[in-house]
């Protein structure tokens, strides 16, 4: 859909120069051309597997493409959660190891392929094509994150529930992004883009240190809820009527809520830092008594 430019002199523009430092990074699909590729060669492998005459290998050949498709699915998935992982400071290692199974079901899929095409039995080829192929898959993706990050001393109990919140809220988010594409502004997108920024701020917070779930689970639950009906009501009536009154209700509600998240996530970091303080407090009090003298 085509969309108007947003820019200094355009008609929704304010005249005034924004100076501010953009917040916004461009998020890139991990799993990206490459993993889709994959689809390829399972499309490739039945096109050229119909007017066989032999039903055995016609029968490898299908099997073989549901393999190659679902070693191409799997990459995706694990890809995407590699990203996951690897942009938290605290988190667990994939339950499933998709990129590992990706590979197999590639030399299976990859030997399966080369069984359809033989002319008389062979069993030493498709064996060594699908050691390869699962060589050369684990050369270009690599292997899945096997070891937790950032858990050591912390209580995996707590961290469960963490995950539950964590991911509750990224559902939202993830609608509202969603939901007010049908609006068809630009201003509320990129607005909702910043306050999407903010939210995941004070979520990686709550993450790093799951002591300030009690004090954050109403933003990360109940505001997000609502601020998820109102984007969807927003986006409902703005569609229909392009009402500006519902556009400006609607920005001010995604300043104040920005501001909240904000300020909750400030606070949790100064609570922190007041921990630390009372922490080194009460070490040097210890040295002293053990007649150790900080300067």
């Amino acid at each position: 859909m085509a969309q108007r430019y947003g820019g200094k002199f355009s008609p929704d523009g304010s005249g005034v120069q924004n100076t501010e430092k953009p917040r916004r990074k461009i998020e890139v699909d991990p799993a990206g051309g490459r993993a889709n590729f994959l689809f390829v060669p399972a499309v490739v492998l039945v096109a050229t597997s119909f007017g066989s005459t032999n039903p055995f290998g016609f029968l490898a050949a299908m099997l073989g493409a549901v393999s190659l498709t679902l070693a191409a699915w799997l990459l995706r998935g694990g890809l995407r959660a590699e990203a996951a992982y690897l942009s938290r400071k605290v988190a667990r290692r994939p339950a499933l190891p998709r990129k590992t199974l990706a590979a197999a079901f590639s030399g299976i899929g990859t030997a399966l392929a080369v069984t359809a095409h033989l002319n008389a039995f062979d069993l030493v080829s498709p064996v060594i094509y699908g050691i390869v192929a699962v060589g050369l898959h684990l050369a270009a993706f690599g292997f899945d994150p096997m070891r937790n990050k950032g858990m050591d001393g912390i209580d995996t109990f707590q961290q469960d529930r963490v995950a539950r919140v964590v991911d509750e809220a990224e559902k939202h988010l993830l609608t509202m992004r969603e939901t007010i594409n049908r609006a068809g502004d630009r201003q509320a997108i990129a607005r909702l883009e910043d306050f999407t920024d903010t939210a995941r701020d004070l979520i990686r917070t709550v993450e790093e240190d799951p002591r300030d779930l009690t004090a954050a689970r109403k933003y990360l639950g109940v505001y997000l809820q609502g601020a998820r009906d109102a984007t969807a009501k927003f986006a409902d009536i703005y569609s229909r009527t392009r009402d500006t009154q519902a556009r400006t209700d609607y920005l001010a509600l995604l300043d104040d809520l920005e501001k909240n998240f904000a300020a909750r996530n400030r606070k949790s970091l100064l609570e922190d830092r007041s921990d630390l303080t009372i922490e080194i407090d009460v070490l040097r009090e210890r040295l002293s008594r053990e007649g150790v003298r900080l300067k």
